[in-house]
């Protein structure tokens, strides 16, 4: 650890146990000095405990800009725990927190898992529409979304993708279409 990052922890720490109004100096310094350093997650800490701290203080407005800097730098420093911090604080001020940009299953929203999951059955876009009571147009978007997201490009890849070793059991394996007893039987040969 080089000295500026050792200084600002230090100032961090201390910002941390003085705690209320007092604290506020400290983990601004604490930001100055880590901004300039090559500590990327202690910078993105020290922007949680600053916004923390400016939110417990009744400061929303100012709480805002380094929590959501705080977010986007644990993000791309793979901080998961940090990030899961600065969402909750974002929360708190009342601040929708969009999803983090991702990639692979775990990226998806469980609408789109679960039109994903029922066209992988072999449905049809009109069936899957039918059986999720939903229109034609809803299920080619969460599928156009589930593609990008899977870095795949057609129905012939999806099954694959979902039957990965950390997928195998579905979140909506029941599903069951509308007036449908044998789903398989559905070529599922429209593109989304």
């Amino acid at each position: 650890m080089g000295a500026p990052c050792a200084l600002g922890v230090a100032l961090r720490t201390l910002g941390l146990i003085e705690g209320g109004e007092e604290a506020l100096q400290p983990l601004r310094e604490a930001e100055e000095v880590l901004a300039a350093s090559p500590a990327r997650l202690e910078h993105a800490r020290t922007l949680v405990e600053l916004g923390a701290a400016l939110r417990r203080l009744g400061q929303r407005s100012a709480a805002r800009d380094p929590l959501r800097q705080g977010l986007d730098l644990a993000h791309r420093c793979g901080g998961i725990a940090l990030v899961e911090r600065a969402r909750h604080e974002l929360r708190a001020l009342g601040v929708r927190v969009p999803r983090p940009v991702l990639s692979g299953l775990e990226s998806l929203t469980p609408s789109e898992r679960r039109v994903a999951d029922i066209v992988a059955q072999g449905l049809s876009n009109r069936d899957a529409a039918q059986a999720l009571f939903v229109t034609e147009k809803t299920i080619e978007a969460h599928l156009s979304r589930a593609y990008r997201k899977l870095n795949i490009h057609s129905r012939n890849e999806l099954t694959n993708a979902l039957t990965t070793p950390e997928s195998r059991e579905p979140p909506n394996s029941g599903a069951q279409p509308v007036g449908r007893s044998t789903p398989s039987a559905h070529s599922g040969s429209q593109a989304p």
